[in-house]
Parts: structure tokens; C-alpha cells; sequence
């Protein structure tokens, strides 16, 4: 039997660019060299961006859509200390905190204790179920959606049957089953509500995660 031992093989060592300011420069030069932002509102430009950046596809942005003025509601509600509703840890892990510009709360109530039982009585998922608890949070909210169209759905639902209003709703549910439709329900039925989604199965918590991450930070 042979072993080896570290001292038997030369150590590898790439050729790559290590400092985070130069990559962040480069990486989002490199997005706007290779994307046509020239359909989006200049206000859209910043989300546009970071959302190519989360998915390395620039022709993501032909399936933005989005209500009027959307991704300005969104930055004024942050900067004046709107909490953050997210359907899944996932996208509450991707929210850079230090571009929050109010320290704002990024609230996630699907590891609530009473979320199950409350599940098994309405017969729904978990997470249209966690958003029973986001009543209370609800008024002048942004919310992110990153995963299930159920509590989109749900959303949706309660907005049409008189609870308070978020300001703002980033829609980015992901998948095969509901995906797409609750997307277009969500720019057809908003009640009023802003919003930017991301039309077809594509979304994902990194994707809503970043559309916040867009609206926090200064515009560029």
C-alpha cells in the first residue's frame, strides 16, 4: 500500500482575483456589457441588475414585470423602517443587512410553532399558513416571495378580503406547480398593491432576495 503525504505532490494554486471590491466592480460591469436594459424604467435598472447578477442570465430582465413607480415605493417604505416579509428563511439569509437603510426587520414566520396545526386545519401548505402571521406586520410592508406560489396565493387572498396593504410585493415564486399562474394573478389582482414579479417558472430565494438587496442599497 502506498500513502501519500502533502510534501508528495506540489500544492495547486490558481491565478484568480481575490479582492470583493474588485470583483463586485467587474461583476456588475460585466452585467451591464452584457444585458439590454433599455426596456426596463430607470428606476428598474438597479433590479434589472442585481437580479441578472443572482442568476447569470441577462435575458432574465424580458420577463420582469411590474406596476408603475414599483421599485420607488419599494425604496421609500425601506428607508422609512418598512419591515421585510419573506415566505422562507432562504431569502432572509440572502438579504445583505448593512444595505438596509433603516435596520429594518426581515420577518419570517414559517418556523412559527402554531404554523402546522394551522396548516392541517385550513388543509394548505405551510407556508400559505405562515402567512396568517404576517397580519399584524402587513401595513406599509415589502414583501419578498422566493419559494411557494401557495403563499403568494394567500397573500393575494387577504389583500382582497381587507387586510392592511404592504407597499410594496416582490413576486418570485419558483417551479412547476403554481409558479407561473400566481404570477399572473399577482399582476392582475394586486388590489392596488405595487409590484414587481418575475414572469414563467423561473424565481427562487436568490432572485428575491436580491430584488430587496436592489431596493435598499442608493441607486446607481
Amino acid at each position: 500500500m502506498v500513502t501519500t503525504t502533502p510534501t508528495d505532490s506540489k500544492a495547486v494554486r490558481f491565478n484568480y482575483i481575490r479582492d470583493p471590491a474588485e470583483i463586485y466592480r467587474r461583476s456588475f460591469a460585466a452585467v451591464r456589457e452584457a444585458a439590454d436594459l433599455s426596456g426596463l424604467a430607470p428606476e428598474m435598472e438597479d433590479v434589472g441588475l442585481r437580479l441578472i447578477h443572482a442568476s447569470g442570465m441577462p435575458k432574465i430582465v424580458r420577463e420582469l414585470a411590474f406596476s408603475d413607480g414599483a421599485a420607488d415605493v419599494g425604496r421609500a417604505a425601506l428607508a422609512a423602517g418598512a419591515p421585510v416579509l419573506v415566505d422562507v428563511e432562504m431569502v432572509a439569509a440572502g438579504i445583505i443587512r448593512d444595505r438596509l437603510p433603516a435596520a429594518n426587520r426581515v420577518i419570517c414566520t414559517l418556523g412559527d410553532a402554531a404554523v402546522a396545526a394551522l396548516a392541517r386545519e385550513y388543509a394548505t401548505t405551510h407556508s400559505a399558513a405562515a402567512v396568517e402571521f404576517w397580519k399584524p406586520h402587513l401595513a406599509g410592508s415589502v414583501v419578498a416571495i422566493g419559494t411557494a406560489p401557495t403563499a403568494l396565493y394567500r397573500l393575494l387572498e387577504l389583500i382582497g378580503e381587507g387586510a392592511d396593504k404592504p407597499a410594496l410585493v416582490l413576486g418570485f415564486p419558483v417551479g412547476f406547480i403554481g409558479a407561473v399562474e400566481s404570477k399572473q394573478a399577482l399582476s392582475k389582482h394586486a388590489g392596488g398593491v405595487p409590484f414587481i414579479t418575475l414572469h414563467g417558472r423561473l424565481g427562487g430565494s436568490a432572485l428575491a432576495a436580491a430584488a430587496v438587496n436592489a431596493l435598499a442599497g442608493e441607486r446607481s
